[in-house]
């Protein structure tokens, strides 16, 4: 029994170095070979600053909207609601988004309505939709901007990334840069911004 002690003993000093120093101490240091120091990528636009990986709130109908988010976009926070499908505040929770939604775009029907639209990623900081979720919101988008529906389709074609080597996930849109390529479009075209 006291050798199993003492070996138990020695694991425990182990896994706690390599898991509690080891393992942090690498990760770090891989993270300063990166431009951002591992502080996360960060754009700045117009003289405001955004952090690109980190999924955010549009403020304004004319924008392109993104997942719901359990934690309001804390980063510091990150977290689901951890509520299931059969728990009724949250089946009340995504009705009542589906039906703002519905309201926001008159001429998407409820079956049309991206589920990525109305749930909340695991994290609530996803910065992706699907690319059917940017669809459904075009024709809302384009009328506030003053845009065409065909020249708002081509722009998120353009944004719309493949997946991981063309093989692992599906195709999304990044909000955040869509949204900046809106403005861009707008600013080079004259349109308004739907304010």
């Amino acid at each position: 029994m006291k050798s199993n002690i003492t070996i138990a003993i020695r694991l425990s000093i182990i896994c706690l170095f390599v898991f509690a120093v080891l393992y942090p101490f690498i990760i770090w240091a891989l993270a300063q070979t990166q431009a951002s120091k591992g502080k996360g990528k960060m754009i700045e636009v117009a003289g405001k600053s955004y952090y690109y990986h980190i999924g955010q709130a549009f403020e304004g109908d004319h924008y392109f909207q993104s997942r719901p988010s359990a934690v309001d976009y804390n980063a510091g926070g990150s977290g689901g609601s951890n509520k299931g499908p059969s728990n009724e505040a949250y089946l009340d929770e995504v009705a009542a988004r589906i039906d703002t939604f519905l309201q926001k775009n008159p001429t998407v029907q409820r079956a049309q309505v991206p589920v990525d639209l109305v749930t909340a990623s695991g994290s609530g900081l996803d910065p992706h939709i699907s690319v059917q979720a940017a669809y459904v919101q075009a024709a809302r988008v384009a009328e506030l901007r003053g845009l065409s529906v065909p020249q708002v389709n081509n722009l998120i074609a353009e944004i719309k990334e493949k997946a991981l080597w063309g093989l692992f996930g599906p195709e999304t849109i990044h909000v955040l840069k869509l949204n900046l390529a809106l403005d861009d479009m707008n600013n080079k075209l004259g349109g308004n911004h739907g304010n």
